[in-house]
């Protein structure tokens, strides 16, 4: 039987969770916190990361891996840090049965070990800029866990590089926000708004951090990438010294940047429908099924044939699959890919094969707007065409539904209402108290301040100051 998935509107929460596990994408561990990603979710992973890989390798940055533990004194070194950190760590004191002699923390994250590294490698202005990612897992324990959002142990990529100056350095970390936003837009479908944090948002160690923010299917924001300019924090902490062209000594100006499988929770959530997942193509780890339909062995062979035929030439262009299991209906097979969100499925009968043609099912449309037929010689053209017509009509539909929950506030009392609805964009006079002062009346934060701004001075909405930057104030996950 093909399990329910509780309709979004009766209950967001619940709707994700059933959509997740419905599709197979993740289920939770024997672990309490942790989650197991199941080969359907790990193959939507790959893709991210291919994607992400490439960008980043076109940009000169390389992959390396460094150690799961690290030393408790990496940890305390860096005063911000370790108090943003603490009440996530894990620590290790036994080892080999025996008490460690210093305890060792599970990495929440790798600045401290890998600038521990860099202070060995790093000697001259030759030795920059240092451009290194890694993909690898992390765990930070939290107490309220959700599949893909918030678990105790996920997996992400992490950059840090090192730079000569804090102009180069700057660049960078605006470079790999922009590098983010492409992948989300153009690869996930996913609308964001690039921006700064706040201070009392911004990562722990940071001078500045930047973010995508999204706006999820419930109309509450989801942080899906940061890129954070670390000045010379950690550098400072951890001796990383090089002799410049004049001979001098100095330290070095730091980035570092991530995505976490978060993204993949973003990308149901954005997406998804009551019938469940809906996949952008470029990220699906099936853009094709092929579901053949006969009723007698005659029609079986005949339908079977021209199927196998169609995969054949389809799979040298796209991720097909031929779902040939005969124990299950047609109208069986139809529910289960349309809840895998598969973006496009190829019906194949025995009229069709007859009339040389295949019907074509979107994904993104409505049931009785998503199926055309076309001549089977002319099936990769056609659908490359509807593949890409599918990628561009999704991001069009979570950009005009973030559009039309975006709202405008200029007094308190309208700001109060519409995080109750969507995005709040107005202007912030940058105080933390006024900050802090919202969050606790609306349990509404600042997402972020985003980078396009129309320049114009105005009001803050919370105490009426003056203000020279608007903030987009939302409930978060």
């Amino acid at each position: 039987m093909a399990q329910k998935i509780t309709p979004a509107s009766v209950d967001f929460s619940r709707w994700y969770t059933d959509v997740v596990q419905a599709a197979e994408l993740a289920d939770y561990a024997p672990v309490k916190g942790c989650m197991v990603i199941r080969p359907y979710g790990y193959a939507l992973w790959e893709n991210i990361q291919k994607a992400l890989d490439q960008r980043f390798k076109a940009t000169g940055h390389k992959n390396a891996y460094f150690p799961l533990f690290i030393p408790e004194s990496f940890i305390k070194k860096e005063a911000e840090h370790v108090e943003g950190f603490s009440p996530e760590l894990a620590v290790v004191t036994y080892g080999g049965g025996k008490p460690l002699e210093e305890p060792l923390i599970v990495r929440p994250t790798s600045e401290t070990i890998i600038n521990a590294m860099y202070a060995q490698w790093v000697r001259s202005y030759r030795d920059l800029p240092v451009l290194i990612n890694q993909w690898c897992n992390v765990v930070r324990w939290e107490m309220r866990t959700r599949l893909f959002l918030r678990t105790t142990e996920f997996l992400w990529q992490e950059g840090h590089t090192a730079h000569a100056t804090a102009e180069e350095a700057m660049a960078e970390t605006l470079r790999i926000l922009e590098i983010y936003r492409d992948f989300a837009e153009n690869e996930a479908g996913i609308p964001v708004i690039p921006g700064r944090k706040s201070e009392s948002e911004k990562f722990a160690g940071a001078v500045e951090s930047y973010t995508i923010e999204a706006m999820m299917g419930n109309k509450w924001a989801l942080q899906a990438g940061t890129s954070h300019f670390l000045g010379q924090n950690f550098a400072k902490a951890f001796g990383i010294q090089f002799l410049n062209r004049e001979n001098q000594l100095q330290y070095v100006w730091q980035t570092s940047w991530g995505v976490s499988t978060r993204m993949i929770g973003a990308i149901v959530m954005v997406h998804g429908d009551d019938q469940g997942l809906r996949l952008p193509p470029r990220l699906a780890p099936i853009q094709v099924v092929i579901v053949p339909i006969w009723k007698n062995e005659e029609g079986r062979a005949q339908v079977m044939a021209m199927a196998e035929n169609i995969l054949s030439r389809l799979s040298q262009e796209f991720r097909c699959h031929l779902d040939d299991r005969e124990e299950l209906s047609p109208g069986y097979k139809f529910h289960d890919w349309e809840m895998r969100g598969v973006p496009l499925r190829i019906e194949l009968g025995p009229k069709d094969v007859q009339k040389g043609q295949a019907v074509l099912v979107r994904r993104d449309l409505p049931r009785e707007e998503n199926r055309s037929s076309v001549a089977i010689d002319g099936l990769p053209t056609a659908v490359q065409d509807t593949l890409d017509a599918i990628q561009r009509n999704l991001y069009a539909q979570a950009l005009r539904f973030r559009e039309e929950n975006t709202f405008y506030p200029t007094t308190y009392e309208e700001l109060r209402e519409a995080v109750a609805k969507g995005f709040a964009l107005s202007y912030w006079c940058g105080s933390a108290d006024c900050e802090a002062a919202i969050k606790e009346d609306t349990k509404a934060t600042i997402r972020c301040i985003p980078l396009q701004q129309d320049g114009k001075p105005g009001q803050c909405v919370y105490c009426g100051s003056e203000a020279k930057e608007k903030a987009v104030f939302a409930r978060a996950f």
